[in-house]
């Protein structure tokens, strides 16, 4: 590496970093709800959210807000206090998040998507001393189904244009019968920056959603450090598809617009299709993403509009190298800002460079001045967990051999929870005693690598990554390498076991682009890809043809039921191919052929 231009990137990052600092330390004289209401009384006529093309200015949503706390107050609740909400992306998930925060009461954001005993588990998660859930059917049938275990709790139904059954309550009613009357902060004056603000949950991946406590600190944090890095301001439009319950949404999205007195257009569901001609009709300057939305959009027919647009700059987290100059290209993005993070963890990295592929960079002489003090270490890939040397402690990773990603806890976090859940489920989050004894860091469970220059790179989410013929396998590399292929939307790589066979083989789940098939030239083209791009350990052995992209509403691939139905012909109706060397293609599988491709040397 060139010394002076690794200088030069290390005064340049010094820089960013130092502004951010000083910028989310700014933010923090005061509580989220006090940077709403300064923005209500300097522009209250100005559009705040623009939802279904009805404009809602910020003197509009905070009279709604009003009315919420009015109730609030009217049921004795009071400073951290909890209510659980349950609301689609729409203005009152705003405008009743924002009510109970003036009165200081923390709000537990509920996934609209969950059902039966997932959705029990995360409401009961917190002691919430009511559930306020929004329109839709889907929603109240719901609850109404899960009632009975919800132990009396009081329920109240926001925006429902049908009859409610007993056991639930009109919030309707109760917010046209109540007076925006303003909300006095003393009502709030003792709450402090460590007080919780929201409850946003984990994806469940590793095990039941858990709530994330995010106090007011870490979201003005987010909202704060989402507007730096984005240069969001006064005059920007940000277009928000990205679910409101999850801190992308909330917080990284609409929080950061708020922050900056800036306008959201606040979309219920994503849609590729409608997606550039919203952009355009509300004149959009500021696109945050994560996971794979910006591939969906890639992958709609080219539009000879593509390019015509506001947008100046996208923001997020998850934008894969193998589309990355293509979507900047395509749909001519002036700049594109790529970070890593995580809801329950203390510290993030940011590429401000605009570098493809990196997620940020940390140099030596850069770790000499971060108060995180992140750092990469070897793992062990079954426990997900760092390894000790002869020392006992944690061992830093070479460059270009991927880490396990850690981060020091702060010491105003030091003996208190992560996550409103057991002892237990908190403590596996932290490593201690990592390097000197008596120290404590936060282990973020993905792992990264670094290059030369030291910029940093998105390597696997660890329980994704799995080892065949003694090699780990990086999920999203070899996700990277397929969706090269014109003819793939989206690749979802996950590891299958076969009996008699150590470790898991690869098997990838792929959804085509709209238009195409998945025929014999296809899959001799798909055979020959692999066979030239992937090492031997990586080649999907299986591929499962799904008919669209099985994801996360935070855009994120699902693996899980995936990987459980694997390759069994019985239990899966896609069609499903293996690996075939013989004819030099993936062919397809059936109840015939799979025993004597299992006995075959694999």
């Amino acid at each position: 590496m060139d010394v002076y231009a690794g200088i030069e990137h290390d005064i340049q990052e010094l820089i960013q970093w130092d502004n951010l600092i000083q910028d989310v330390t700014k933010q923090l004289e005061s509580h989220f709800i006090d940077k709403f209401e300064a923005w209500v009384a300097k522009q209250p006529k100005k559009p705040f959210v623009i939802y279904d093309d009805i404009v809602y200015t910020y003197e509009d949503m905070d009279r709604m807000a009003c009315r919420v706390a009015n109730i609030a107050k009217s049921w004795g609740l009071k400073p951290r206090d909890c209510v659980a909400i349950m609301i689609q992306n729409e203005p009152s998930f705003l405008w009743t998040f924002y009510g109970l925060q003036k009165l200081g009461v923390a709000v537990s954001f509920i996934n609209h998507n969950l059902r039966s005993s997932p959705l029990v588990h995360s409401i009961l998660a917190v002691q919430c001393s009511a559930l306020i859930f929004g329109s839709g059917d889907e929603l109240l049938e719901a609850v109404v189904e899960i009632m009975p275990q919800l132990h009396s709790l009081p329920i109240f139904a926001q925006g429902v244009r049908r009859p409610l059954p007993a056991g639930i309550s009109s919030f309707d009613e109760l917010m046209q019968t109540t007076y925006p009357l303003a909300i006095s902060p003393t009502l709030r004056a003792d709450l402090t920056l460590m007080d919780t603000c929201c409850y946003i949950f984990t994806s469940g991946t590793t095990g039941k959603p858990k709530p994330v406590i995010c106090s007011q600190m870490k979201v003005l944090g987010v909202c704060s450090g989402c507007r730096f890095m984005s240069t969001m301001c006064l005059d920007d439009i940000v277009y928000c598809v990205l679910p409101l319950y999850h801190n992308t949404g909330c917080n990284m999205t609409v929080g950061a617009a708020l922050v900056a007195g800036a306008t959201v257009v606040l979309r219920k569901k994503f849609s590729a299709r409608h997606f550039w001609s919203d952009c355009r009709r509300h004149k959009v300057t500021v696109i945050p993403y994560i996971g794979e939305l910006l591939r969906y959009l890639l992958s709609q027919p080219e539009n000879e509009l593509d390019g015509t647009h506001s947008v100046r700059v996208v923001f997020g987290a998850g934008l894969r190298t193998d589309i990355w100059q293509d979507f900047l290209k395509r749909f001519n993005i002036p700049k594109v800002v790529e970070f890593y993070g995580a809801t329950e963890c203390t510290a993030f990295t940011a590429n401000w460079s605009g570098k493809l592929g990196a997620v940020g960079r940390l140099s030596p002489l850069l770790n000499k001045f971060d108060p995180d003090n992140k750092v990469l270490v070897k793992f062990d890939l079954a426990t997900v967990m760092p390894l000790r040397g002869k020392d006992g402690f944690c061992i830093p990773v070479r460059v270009g051999e991927p880490g396990l990603l850690l981060s020091k806890l702060p010491e105003h976090l030091i003996g208190k929870h992560l996550y409103k859940a057991s002892d237990e489920a908190n403590e596996k989050k932290l490593v201690r005693d990592a390097f000197i004894p008596g120290d404590v860091y936060i282990n973020y469970g993905d792992a990264l690598v670094q290059d030369k220059e030291y910029f940093l790179y998105f390597y696997d989410r660890l329980g994704d990554t799995f080892r065949w013929k003694g090699e780990n396998v990086s999920t999203k590399e070899v996700a990277n390498a397929m969706g090269v292929l014109p003819f793939i939307e989206d690749s979802n790589v996950y590891g299958v076991e076969i009996p008699g066979q150590d470790g898991k083989a690869g098997m990838a789940s792929i959804s085509l682009v709209q238009g195409a098939r998945l025929g014999n030239e296809e899959l001799t083209s798909l055979y020959s890809h692999v066979i030239k791009e992937l090492p031997t350990y990586a080649r999907p052995l299986f591929v499962r043809h799904i008919p669209q992209a099985f994801i996360t509403g935070t855009f994120k691939n699902r693996k899980v039921e995936l990987a459980q139905e694997g390759y069994d012909v019985e239990r899966v109706k896609d069609p499903l191919y293996f690996l075939d060397h013989h004819n030099k293609t993936y062919t397809a599988l059936t109840s015939k052929n799979r025993s004597q491709f299992l006995r075959s040397k694999l």
